[in-house]
């Protein structure tokens, strides 16, 4: 049996047969979804929602350090168990949470590079009469320039 995912994904096949459009609005898939019968999903509670805006706002928290003035993520998620996570203040936090906090985005970064090598390598697979597409994936020198780069005045501002 299908799951949930598999199913959305089936939709999706459905929606590009069935209207021949092969840049999909999400919004539109959900429309022609909702006519052919799909259920829409239950909300989340009040407090959920309330929990998710204030994970939000916590992620978005930039500060700039006072030495540098480069900025800087105030608040760092930590996985407690899966799925369910804490929040510390990166000047206030002790070293383990920070470091399983750093070591996980680290772990997204890494899988994000995987996937996008596995992506281009299809595409270039599939397309081999044409000039193939190439995504270094060292970045020391990407990180170093943004590093060095000129300030930007709209960053500065929180």
């Amino acid at each position: 049996m299908a799951n949930k995912q598999q199913l959305r994904q089936r939709m999706l096949h459905l929606y590009r047969k069935e209207t021949g459009i092969k840049e999909v609005d999400m919004k539109e898939l959900a429309k022609f979804a909702l006519a052919k019968g799909w259920k829409v999903p239950a909300p989340i509670s009040p407090l959920e929602r309330l929990a998710k805006e204030f994970a939000q706002a916590a992620r978005e928290e930039i500060r700039h350090d006072k030495k540098t003035g480069k900025p800087y993520r105030a608040n760092h998620a930590v996985e407690v168990k899966q799925g369910h996570f804490f929040w510390v203040d990166i000047d206030e936090a002790p070293r383990a949470p920070m470091v399983k906090s750093l070591i996980a985005r680290r772990e997204q970064m890494v899988g994000d590079g995987y996937q996008l090598t596995l992506d281009a390598d299809h595409w270039n697979g599939i397309h081999s009469d044409e000039k193939p597409i190439i995504i270094p994936m060292d970045f020391t020198d990407d990180v170093e320039w943004r590093k060095n780069a000129p300030e930007d005045k709209k960053n500065k501002a929180s």
